[in-house]
């Protein structure tokens, strides 16, 4: 694995679509996970930002993943309770079902790669669709990269 190129391709792509206003995302993860490596390998957090999850968050939200019940379980990312609202191919949302905002909170999960990217968004459907655009770059990045 290239690890150069992945902090490169994070903290470009990071400082660009994370944290402030008008940034598509609040807060994103990269999140070392390869379905077909053996199950004693632990998933690691590789890149964080506008978000710390601890490794206990990390496991549970792993073990949602390898459970496979997308829509018959809710996550937790932080203090955020998330409902999947819909899965495709290689990614799926999720509508945050304990938000004080009015617009409401969102989640892009996505693998990429060896890598699971977690992408949360404030907002409804626009800036879902923002927020999309943004995780594709990332992902199209690793992905061509084959690592």
């Amino acid at each position: 694995m290239d690890w150069a190129f992945v902090q490169k391709s994070w903290e470009k792509w990071a400082s660009s679509n994370i944290g402030s206003s008008g940034q598509p995302l609040k807060a994103a993860l990269l999140i070392n996970y390869d379905p077909l490596r053996p199950s004693r390998l632990l998933s690691t957090i590789a890149e964080q930002e506008g978000i710390k999850i601890s490794p206990i968050e990390l496991s549970q939200f792993v073990n949602f993943i390898k459970r496979n019940k997308l829509q018959k379980e809710t996550f937790m990312i932080g203090n955020n309770q998330y409902m999947v609202t819909s899965i495709h191919e290689n990614w799926f949302c999720a509508r945050c079902l304990n938000t004080s905002k009015s617009a409401g909170e969102g989640a892009i999960v996505m693998q990429a790669s060896v890598f699971l990217l977690v992408a949360l968004y404030d907002g409804s459907i626009g800036l879902a669709s923002r927020a999309m655009a943004s995780v594709d770059q990332l992902v199209w990045q690793l992905n061509r990269k084959n690592l």
